[in-house]
């Protein structure tokens, strides 16, 4: 792709203009967005990424137009994790509901942040060492083994690096409205607020190291991951809002972002024994009968895992609800109106119990 400074300098303003206007139309006055509000944003940000990718395949050919969306439907469902740690990060330090926008909106900020410079060095690195695709594929296959087999019940809030900032850091005990530091007996106190965005700017960190190297595994274009990226983190506030209830669902989205993880990290493998230049492997000449993978088949697969996975999800908690319901209700004590109903003679004595609730 034959991209500018100027073009580069345009894309990167006109990210940033979203953003700001995002903080003064929606974050600067604390409140809890509406389902409405939401799925509004959402449905615009999609629209707008989608549209985007529209444009690269017209302007720069189809290929890069597939590079996109491959990159973008994988950077969405790893920014779709990463809300689901934002929940459990902000279910830790007990974050009101009117506050998560704002504490969205600058996890997101450092998210990107950190994407743009792992994108800069990432770019760096395959400008100049073409083995540097080995070291991505061996890293995605350890995220992919670690993503589908290690534990996700962890909460960062509770992790040995948020403990460390504990003891560096005077904290209060509770919010102070949405400010980031207090001034109390002359002393100068973080809130748990500040901590929350210690916590997920931490995990923003390690989130960068899976989504960079997935999606160079998919394009070699510095300004294709960068836009993927940024659209794919642009409009995630809103979806935590709408689809918040969703993600406790999503039960088998860590096993479909391994596959996807996994199919990759092969890909890159691939390709760098395709361009291999290391002198201990086929005596430094590539090999070329090794395949490489296409990027439309790339594109197809990651659509089909991410679909199968959030069918089968819902489905089987969908399945699992109704079973505990079905339960619940077979497990119910006859009361008193019930005798009534079934004998036409009013009952002795009233009876009641939380047993008649049904909780899903």
């Amino acid at each position: 792709m034959q991209i500018t400074p100027t073009i580069w300098l345009i894309t990167i303003a006109v990210t940033i203009l979203f953003f700001v206007y995002e903080f003064f139309a929606h974050v600067r006055k604390p409140h809890e967005p509406t389902i409405g509000e939401s799925a509004r944003w959402s449905a615009f940000y999609i629209g707008l990424a989608l549209l985007f990718g529209v444009g690269i395949g017209v302007v720069s050919g189809w290929g890069f137009g597939g590079e996109y969306f491959a990159g973008y439907l994988t950077e969405k469902a790893l920014s779709i994790d990463n809300l689901f740690v934002f929940l459990i990060v902000m279910t830790g330090f007990a974050v009101p509901k009117k506050y998560q926008q704002k504490v969205l909106m600058i996890g997101i900020i450092i998210a990107l942040i950190l994407r743009g410079a792992f994108i800069a060095i990432g770019a760096g690195l395959i400008e100049n060492f073409s083995w540097i695709f080995y070291i991505f594929g061996a890293l995605l296959l350890v995220l992919a083994y670690k993503q589908a087999f290690g534990s996700h019940e962890s909460n960062p809030a509770d992790g040995k690096f948020m403990q460390l900032v504990r003891r560096i850091l005077p904290v209060t005990d509770e919010y102070h409205g949405d400010k980031l530091t207090v001034k109390k007996d002359g002393k100068r106190w973080v809130t748990p607020m500040l901590l929350t965005i210690i916590a997920i700017g931490f995990v923003d960190l390690i989130f960068a190291v899976d989504s960079i190297p997935a999606i160079y595994g998919l394009t070699n274009e510095a300004y294709i991951v960068f836009t993927a990226n940024a659209f794919a983190l642009m409009g995630l506030r809103q979806l935590f809002f709408l689809i918040g209830g969703l993600l406790e669902r999503l039960i088998y989205l860590a096993q479909g972002l391994a596959v996807i993880l996994a199919f990759i990290g092969v890909k890159l493998v691939f390709h760098a024994l395709h361009v291999n230049e290391l002198s201990f492997i086929n005596g430094g000449e590539p090999l070329l009968w090794v395949p490489e993978i296409p990027i439309w088949f790339s594109l197809l697969f990651i659509g089909a895992t991410i679909a199968v996975a959030t069918v089968a999800s819902l489905l089987k908690t969908r399945g699992d609800g109704a079973r505990n319901d079905r339960d619940q209700v077979e497990g119910e004590p006859v009361v008193a109106a019930d005798v009534e109903d079934r004998t036409g003679d009013a009952p002795a004595v009233e009876t009641t119990g939380s047993s008649g609730k049904h909780s899903r």
